[in-house]
């Protein structure tokens, strides 16, 4: 085969003009792609050289060496030199034509023709030259020579091949920039990457090994100076500063970190011996097992491609490279990651049955071993049969015990897991290790990791260990059920979410109440009737084991509180001794407190309760219940006299006190004090206790809606109103304050909407309640609305007491 060449040229022999132009042209090159070729060949001397170069400066310049692809699928592979003159644009360019579908004689890589003897540096004789039949490549890419370059330059090996792979897999990403210093050490990297490429991607990749306008460049890879390198941030340039600081940090590539290994390791041979075997292409698994089988040291990333690439095909690995493929991957490592430990456990998985259980043995001891001493190492763990023999069982309990049941037992391991804690119960199950002492403190914490994190991570796995270590069940379940106690909510989560077996002799009351309390809640709001559900599933009674009622109230009520009438009904339906050990009294005392001020069954519940837990009640509650209790007496007409005194004289004992409470309390005194029958004794005591809650409760009680009725409906009703609103005048500003806004804005819009006859009435009953001046008082009232103050008061009372 042969190839047309062209020369293209700065200026001819002995002009001084730079007027570039192609001085010889083969036959057969289309005009297209002369034009195309012009942009290729140019050449501009680097920065800062001299304008009358010397020979030797001019050896020292950079040389273009180019592999281009032109538009019709053709390619050109040309080199530029410059060449000495006045001025420093000369040059001369030679490069031969290679038509769609042809490669170099041979077959040869384009690279390999960096400095062959064939280029000419002047135009020949004549305006046709021959035609080219080979491109001899020179003496300056031999082994020695590129592996030393290829180590001088290992800091940056596995970034530039990561980028090579993503170009030849995807020819529109970005071009790779190479700065050096000698445009040859860029021919080398070329050189590298055409013995690292599958063919087809070697013998399509295109390169410059020199340009002062790298943005202008079509190549796929491009060399440049340190001096042009500083302008190239556009993201489309993957730029590798090769002359500069190394990359920090390391390269997720397993293929590009196998090729950096295997040229540190001047093993440039394993590349074809790796292209044999079957795989894709840039598949880092046939070289990373070429290379541990050749006993080159990979890095985590590789010896996983390796381990994985073998457990596809176990069948193809003769006894030695298994042997040699086992020792490389257990060979003592401190970067192991939790995802080669997953390959190698699935390439145990591939050799079982298929080698001696001496080649699967050491793999099996790596696994086991990773998976005790690394927390992130969730694995399939190798069967007993992967293991030669007991002894190597042996030896490796007694060297991971320490380890394994220091983790176990620990109350502080953070961010533990059940699946880790599932996972460490089967090694030691594999190793035949003795946990019945562990046991106890290993239950406990995993069932504190289960109530902690109610959606565990590995449901299945704790179900299918359950099944399979009987005795784990017993006394995982057990603490389980001792701490649902403490925690019924979060184990009522657990079990929707875990179906735990409670199969066996174990009672288990507190579990079982857990898994029923869903149902329960679901079929209705009677939370008194989900209670006795959950009861029965626990099987006991709480008479017998009161306990159980702590329980179930934590399940139906959670974080809310019985309502008053619900904690009678729970205080009369257990009895107090119950609520006593169970300790569930204080859910009945929270229910009195935080009733509503109008909850009529909160008084008797209070009564009830400062009856039964006397010793149990501190003194700020009790107060708070004897206040709901006063108000309970209060309405019965079981209080002795002094009712302002003692609400309080209790009030004090109570504080800081519930608003309800105080409102419950105050607010019954009130409504006694609004009856046209009440005790006039304790109403005057309560006008002139000057308390303002107190006075302020008999505000609020006399705009009720019930006392507005009345008012409406009953003129005696109103004439009582107005003759004690306009009553003791000095009793203190807030009773005064009080009883001008109780006429102005509650009795007198009342009067104001009466009749006639009703207003008659009223001025009857206030006399005959009164006296005459009581019923001119109520008349003067009437008819001159805001004449009421204190004198009107001063004056009325008075005549009263004349009267």
């Amino acid at each position: 085969m042969s190839l047309a060449q062209l020369h293209y040229t700065s200026a001819s022999a002995g002009e001084d003009g730079v007027g570039a132009r192609f001085t010889a042209v083969g036959g057969g090159i289309p005009t297209p792609v002369l034009t195309e070729a012009e942009q290729l060949l140019g050449y501009e001397p680097p920065a800062g050289a001299p304008y009358h170069p010397t020979t030797a400066e001019l050896r020292s310049f950079p040389e273009t060496f180019s592999f281009s692809t032109l538009s019709d699928g053709s390619h050109l592979l040309s080199r530029t030199v410059p060449l000495g003159g006045s001025g420093t644009g000369h040059f001369h360019a030679h490069a031969v034509h290679l038509p769609a579908g042809t490669r170099l004689p041979g077959d040869a890589l384009p690279i390999t023709a960096w400095r062959s003897p064939s280029w000419a540096s002047t135009t020949p004789d004549g305006g046709t030259p021959d035609r080219i039949s080979a491109l001899p490549a020179s003496a300056a890419f031999g082994q020695e020579a590129l592996n030393d370059f290829a180590v001088s330059r290992s800091p940056w090996l596995a970034t530039v091949f990561a980028d090579l792979r993503r170009v030849s897999e995807k020819q529109s990403s970005a071009q790779i920039v190479l700065v050096e210093r000698q445009s040859a050490d860029v021919a080398r990297w070329i050189a590298l990457a055409g013995a690292v490429l599958p063919p087809e991607d070697a013998q399509r990749l295109t390169f410059t090994t020199y340009t002062r306008r790298p943005a202008h460049s079509p190549h796929q890879v491009i060399g440049v100076l340190p001096d042009d390198a500083h302008e190239l941030t556009d993201p489309g340039f993957r730029v590798h500063a090769c002359a500069g600081r190394a990359p920090e940090g390391p390269v997720d590539d397993a293929w590009a970190e196998t090729v950096a290994r295997v040229w540190r390791g001047r093993a440039p041979e394993l590349f074809r011996a790796a292209s044999e075997l079957p795989g894709e292409p840039f598949a880092a698994g046939p070289l990373a097992f070429t290379a541990l089988n050749a006993g080159i040291a990979l890095g985590p990333n590789g010896r996983a491609a390796a381990a994985d690439w073998a457990a596809e095909r176990p069948y193809a690995l003769d006894e030695q490279q298994v042997h040699r493929l086992t020792t490389a991957l257990t060979a003592p490592a401190d970067d192991r990651t939790a995802a080669e430990s997953e390959s190698v456990a699935r390439l145990l998985a591939a050799l079982e049955g298929r080698v001696p259980a001496t080649a699967t043995a050491p793999l099996a001891a790596l696994l086991v071993t990773e998976a005790v001493r690394r927390s992130d190492a969730v694995l399939a763990l190798p069967p007993r049969s992967a293991f030669a023999e007991p002894a190597a069982v042996q030896e490796l309990a007694e060297e991971l015990a320490p380890d394994l049941l220091a983790e176990l037992t620990s109350e502080t391991t953070a961010g533990e897991t059940i699946g880790r804690q599932v996972q460490l119960l089967r090694i030691a199950r594999l190793l035949d290790m003795d946990l019945t002492e562990q046991l106890p403190s290993v239950a406990r914490h995993m069932a504190r990791t289960l109530l902690a994190v109610p959606a565990p991570d590995s449901g299945p796995a704790l179900l299918d260990l359950l099944d399979e270590q009987f005795d784990v069940r017993t006394a995982l379940l057990g603490e389980l059920d001792q701490l649902a106690l403490t925690a019924p909510s979060a184990a009522e989560e657990l079990l929707t979410r875990v179906a735990l077996p409670f199969t066996g002799a174990q009672a288990l009351p507190h579990l079982r109440m857990c898994a029923e309390a869903p149902r329960a809640k679901e079929q209705g709001s009677d939370r008194i009737m989900a209670l006795h559900t959950v009861l029965r599933a626990a099987g006991f009674s709480p008479f017998a084991e009161p306990l159980v009622l702590r329980t179930a109230i934590g399940l139906i009520w959670g974080d809310a509180t019985p309502t008053a009438g619900e904690a009678r009904l729970l205080l009369g339906e257990s009895g107090s001794d119950s609520h006593r050990t169970a300790g569930t009294w204080s859910h009945l005392a929270a229910a009195a407190l935080s009733a509503p001020s109008d909850d009529p069954e909160a008084a008797e519940l209070a009564h009830d309760l400062l009856r039964c837990f006397p010793q149990e009640i501190d003194a700020r509650a009790r107060g708070a219940l004897r206040l709901l209790e006063f108000a309970r007496d209060v309405r019965s007409g079981e209080s002795p006299p002094g009712w302002p005194d003692r609400a309080m004289a209790l009030r004090a004992r109570a504080e800081p006190v519930e608003a309800t409470v105080l409102e419950h309390a105050y607010g019954t005194l009130a409504q006694i004090l609004l009856a046209p029958e009440r005790p006039e004794a304790e109403l005057y005591a309560f006008v002139h206790s000057d308390d303002p809650d107190l006075i302020a409760a008999y505000g609020r009680a006399a705009r009720h809606e019930t006392v507005l009725a009345r008012l409406r409906a009953e003129p005696a009703y109103v004439a009582d109103c107005f003759t004690v609103w306009t009553s003791h005048p000095h009793a203190g500003r807030a009773w005064s304050e009080t009883r001008a806004a109780l006429l102005e804005e509650v009795l007198r819009p009342v009067v104001r909407d009466l009749s006639g006859s009703e207003i008659a009435a009223v001025e009857k009953a206030a006399e005959q309640t009164g006296s005459s001046r009581t019923a001119e008082a109520f008349r003067t009232w009437r008819r001159r609305p805001g004449t009421f103050g204190r004198r009107l008061g001063s004056r009325l009372a008075a005549r009263v007491r004349r009267s």
